[in-house]
């Protein structure tokens, strides 16, 4: 595909102030190399640590660097909508803070975007996809059984939905995130469901992937907050809300 001039990073964190510096450096090294232009868009939703602080005194050496703050938690979903908005360039990509998705895996994507896809989802379900850490055996068993709801409830039906890496070109990133709603886990079915609504190209490519520890993911409370938000995501579409016209 031919060389794509501009990268916009979208970088949800939230009390990540132990790996943010070396996730920035490690992204501004990529990015340097492969575009023209590029900036990273760091959101932070509502840290309590500070994250904030060590994104802010890096924006001196890293001029590239741009820091979006919720002055309380909103959620994962609120802080990758608030970045894909702001964001300025030609391609629009998600990754989360830990970099459990190499930030080079971008290059697994651009092919697909080069060949007329308008969103690409890094899966880790995938024949391909390599997973170098897995999740514990209870958190893969409830992801099998979140895609099962999904496809039941929303309709939107790829292999794995909710990997934090995925490539937007930027119409069709502002287009999407113009119009969701849900603020946490279950935005990127949102997310997938509009994109199928405005009849928009999407692929899913392999990735490699680790698990990270320390997530922030509370299993019941954060369960009943995604089935909750499943529903809210098939009332919104039957009342049309998620209509791109």
């Amino acid at each position: 595909m031919a060389r794509p001039k501009s990268l916009s990073i979208i970088v949800p964190a939230y009390n990540e102030a132990a790996g943010i510096a070396k996730t920035i450096e490690t992204i501004k090294q990529y990015a340097a190399e492969r575009f023209d232009s590029f900036e990273i868009i760091v959101v932070d939703d509502g840290s309590g640590d500070a994250t904030a602080g060590i994104v802010g005194a890096l924006r001196e050496s890293v001029p590239q660097l741009r820091l979006l703050r919720f002055p309380v938690n909103k959620g994962k979903g609120a802080s990758v909508r608030e970045g894909m908005l702001a964001a300025s360039s030609e391609l629009l990509l998600m990754c989360d803070a830990d970099l459990s998705t190499p930030i080079g895996e971008a290059e697994t994507l651009l092919p697909w975007i080069g060949s007329g896809a308008d969103v690409v989802i890094g899966s880790r379900a995938l024949e391909d996809s390599l997973i170098h850490v897995r999740q514990l055996l209870y958190r893969e068993s409830m992801g099998k059984l979140f895609g099962v709801v999904t496809r039941l409830l929303t309709g939107v039906a790829f292999r794995d939905t909710q990997c934090g890496f995925k490539l937007f070109t930027r119409k069709a990133g502002r287009l999407i995130f113009g119009l969701t709603r849900i603020n946490r886990f279950a935005f990127d079915v949102e997310a997938l469901l509009i994109a199928q609504r405005a009849g928009l190209q999407i692929r899913e490519a392999p990735i490699q992937w680790s698990n990270r520890r320390g997530t922030t993911v509370r299993l019941l409370a954060d369960s009943l907050s995604v089935a909750y938000d499943l529903v809210r995501i098939r009332r919104n579409d039957r009342t049309g809300i998620y209509d791109a016209r």
